[in-house]
């Protein structure tokens, strides 16, 4: 039995890990008293006696709590913002490659990425890797949401009575000051940042992210989709629409309660869009924390997780 305790189990993040892992046998949940869920020295008490440790805190908690466990031999995985730039972390999406897979394998700290930089990761990395857009030119991210993503304040704020405003989808951060734009930046090898556009609509999870560029190279569709059909051959986690008819329209709600995640590419010879479909709960949140602590364990990633 693995023991596990989730610091922050009250969260949007945290109630859906927890959830899901008292489902399964091979785990054991550590539970924290109520009243001493505030106080450090407790909350790394429970840390040191689990052989993993899900952190679902905010930013400064996490930095808080990671710096009192320096030497724990626990296994961390931080869903926060705080660590996902730090290269001493395993940044927890293994599908981009064997040194990031061996790195969630091995290394005690793992960072798991946001949902939103998940999806344009996804989409991004791949052309720039293979030198399909240039890294120097700023692109323009639009992703859309369901209100879960904004955790138990928001959820409250769409399903109790609000302003009509509220039905409607908003764009928000609009200063350009997202905070998953550094991990987006870094992981993809962008190296300026993007126009991000983050859409909140009117339901309860799934996300769509789409980027859109000049096809200077020349790629045709058939072309561009096996390259990421071999760029996520390993994975089950990542499928590509091969489909030469192009969807009418994407939704963004198609995965909602999955942890996969649709690539689909649309476009011309002229202009072509990426897409991300996934669940920003499932492989942009809970389901990417579970598939990281799967490899840390050592069982099939796949374990308790829907596709």
């Amino acid at each position: 039995m693995v023991k596990v305790f989730i610091d922050g189990s009250q969260g949007t993040t945290g109630l859906r890990l927890r959830d899901r892992l008292q489902e399964r046998d091979d785990i054991e949940l550590l539970d924290i008293a109520e009243e001493k869920r505030k106080s450090v020295e407790a909350r790394l008490e429970m840390v040191n006696q689990a052989d993993v440790a899900f952190l679902c805190l905010p930013d400064a908690a996490s930095r808080e709590l990671i710096a009192a466990a320096k030497d724990s031999d626990t296994t961390i995985l931080d869903t926060s913002t705080a660590f996902r730039c730090d290269d001493s972390f395993a940044y927890g999406f293994p599908e981009l490659g064997p040194s990031f897979l061996e790195n969630v394998r091995t290394n005690h700290r793992i960072s798991v990425p946001g949902c939103h930089a998940s999806g344009s990761i996804a989409v991004l990395m791949p052309l720039v890797k293979n030198g399909l857009i240039a890294p120097d030119e700023v692109y323009t991210i639009t992703s859309l949401t369901g209100y879960s993503g904004g955790g138990k304040k928001m959820i409250a704020e769409y399903e109790n009575p609000h302003d009509p405003e509220v039905d409607a989808p908003r764009i928000y951060a609009v200063g350009q000051k997202h905070k998953h734009l550094p991990e987006i930046k870094k992981y993809t090898g962008l190296t300026k940042l993007p126009v991000f556009l983050p859409i909140v609509a009117p339901y309860y999870s799934g996300m769509l992210v789409t980027v859109g560029f000049e096809n200077k190279k020349g790629i045709s569709l058939k072309e561009l989709r096996e390259l990421y059909r071999d760029t996520y051959s390993l994975t089950p986690f990542i499928r590509v629409s091969m489909d030469e008819e192009q969807p009418k329209m994407l939704g963004s709600n198609t995965l909602a309660g999955k942890d996969s995640m649709n690539i689909i590419v649309c476009g011309n010879e002229e202009r072509i869009t990426v897409s991300s479909q996934f669940d920003n709960l499932g492989k942009g949140a809970s389901g990417a924390a579970i598939e990281c602590f799967n490899f840390a364990i050592g069982v099939d990633p796949t374990t308790g997780l829907s596709l």
